[in-house]
């Protein structure tokens, strides 16, 4: 790798400093962190970072940008995109996380609550691929099992939003999972792979806490009405992508199965369920604007140079693949905090995990697990996170008093950097 100066690698690194002073800086001075869309912020960066780049015509910098927003990979990655919100909104609109919601928790005893209410935010949040639609469907049940019991309902609150992570950590339709193992070049079931030997025992132990704490808690709060045809989606979606069938073929296979269940039992007619895969399109577009963003965004840096700053910088005193992989893990973490937004950074720095990966020969199945879990732990864990913002809000409950009782963010954040250190698991490392 050439020597880069300190004043190149800043410069070259200054349209991130840009992104990050536009979103952090600016939302915490205006105390709101919607009063800068991030849409914005990233487009002001990367205007800067094209305008600021030396040494090329405007012309070939707008290209290297566009070249960076339309990889094979980052298409890949849209399609995905636009393939899994058209499948949420549709198995939304036609019951399925209700009738999810109702199923895992019928099938839980009563006389174990804590647990019952974890395992019931880890699967449905598995089923559905996100953390906020798992903590909109569970908040309101969990505060009514709260103020039925006694619990202490920023404990109630934080067992739903530390169940949601899980699933989306694992799930094959996540955003976190598509960005992770796209970046990375590796397959999702290998990553899943990967992802379970890591945060397994991090969930049973979380379980067996709630277990013991909430033993003998038993509550009469009336659980919803169960619809089982509405469940076989999210069924058949797990169980192929287990079996390693191509992800769009999944989700397609999925979409077509929301349509056929959703006209039979009346949810919508053909045309209702166009608009609500378009409507699932739509919600996704600033997830795919601020994907292409980005991917240009690294391309302007890493022309640059300051993709190999960082990782000159970075892996300066490391040698061999634990420093590496400590290193990817520490700069997921960094722009997580910075952004709040556990998608945007991995898809920030999903390229230069990449090339750290390669250079020290991590393998792209344990980079991409290290990617997405870290971010999932610290993600789990900002007040200012719209994961815990939208929690608070159902709960009625400041946001900084459930982080005590984020037990499982902080459990896989802890199990990570074991995994990192002791090499595990060994086939992996």
């Amino acid at each position: 790798m050439n020597h880069i100066s300190n004043k190149k690698g800043l410069l070259a690194l200054s349209p991130l400093i840009v992104f990050i002073v536009m979103y952090l800086v600016t939302s915490i001075i205006a105390g709101d962190f919607k009063k800068i869309p991030i849409t914005v912020a990233f487009m002001i960066s990367s205007m800067y970072a094209i305008a600021t780049s030396t040494g090329k015509p405007l012309v070939e910098r707008i290209n290297v940008f566009s070249k960076g927003a339309s990889t094979s990979n980052m298409m890949l990655m849209l399609w995905i995109f636009v393939l899994a919100g058209a499948f949420a909104n549709s198995a939304k609109q036609m019951g399925s996380i209700d009738a999810m919601v109702g199923f895992t928790l019928n099938a839980l005893p009563s006389t174990l609550l804590l647990p019952g209410i974890f395992l019931a935010a880890c699967l449905i949040s598995l089923s559905i691929g996100t953390s906020v639609g798992t903590i909109v469907a569970l908040i309101p049940i969990a505060v009514g099992i709260a103020q039925n019991t006694g619990i202490s309902l920023p404990l109630m609150t934080g067992i739903v939003v530390g169940g949601s992570f899980f699933g989306v950590n694992l799930s094959f339709i996540s955003d976190t999972t598509v960005a992770a193992t796209n970046t990375q070049d590796c397959r999702m079931k290998d990553k899943f792979l990967v992802n379970i030997y890591i945060v397994m025992p991090a969930a049973l132990a979380i379980l067996g806490i709630y277990t013991f704490i909430g033993f003998g808690i038993e509550s009469s709060h009336s659980m919803p009405s169960i619809q089982y045809l509405n469940i076989l989606p999210y069924v058949v979606v797990i169980a192929m992508a287990v079996f390693g069938m191509n992800v769009m073929a999944v989700l397609t296979l999925g979409l077509a199965m929301t349509g056929i269940i959703g006209i039979w039992n009346g949810a919508y007619d053909l045309f209702g369920w166009f608009q609500s895969m378009g409507q699932g399109i739509v919600g996704m577009g600033e997830l795919i604007i601020i994907t292409m963003l980005a991917g240009g965004l690294l391309e302007i840096i890493r022309m640059n140079g300051g993709v190999d700053y960082v990782i000159s910088k970075l892996t300066a005193r490391i040698n061999g693949k634990r420093g590496a992989e400590g290193t990817i893990a520490l700069l997921v973490a960094l722009v997580d905090l910075c952004t709040a937004n556990n998608t945007v950074a991995i898809l920030t720095v999903g390229g230069i995990a990449k090339d750290i990966s390669q250079r020290y020969g991590v393998d792209s199945r344990k980079s991409a697990s290290i990617l997405d879990t870290i971010s999932c732990c610290i993600q789990g864990i900002i007040p200012y996170g719209a994961q815990l913002l939208m929690a608070a809000g159902l709960a009625q409950i400041n946001p900084a008093h459930i982080v005590p009782y984020l037990y499982y963010p902080f459990a896989i954040g802890i199990v990570t950097i074991l995994a990192i250190f002791f090499r595990f698991p060994k086939k992996y490392s």
